[in-house]
């Protein structure tokens, strides 16, 4: 199966830049994650966090983004 597979993209032209930039994609959406995760509010994630439990819905429009 790995065979066949192998062989078809083999024959496609230019098919070693995929990888590469396949790579670069998820590079950068980890970075942008990574960004995140230390710039976002800790009200904005305490909020998020309780939705479940809370069901005020005047708390809910005042922490809104």
């Amino acid at each position: 199966m790995l065979k066949f597979i192998k062989h078809h993209l083999s024959s496609i032209g230019g098919v070693e830049i995929w990888p590469m930039l396949s790579f670069v994609v998820f590079f950068l959406f980890f970075l942008a994650v990574l960004w995140w995760v230390f710039t976002v509010r800790r009200t904005h994630i305490d909020h998020m966090a309780a939705l479940p439990i809370n069901d005020d819905n005047n708390e809910t429009e005042r922490h809104a983004l």
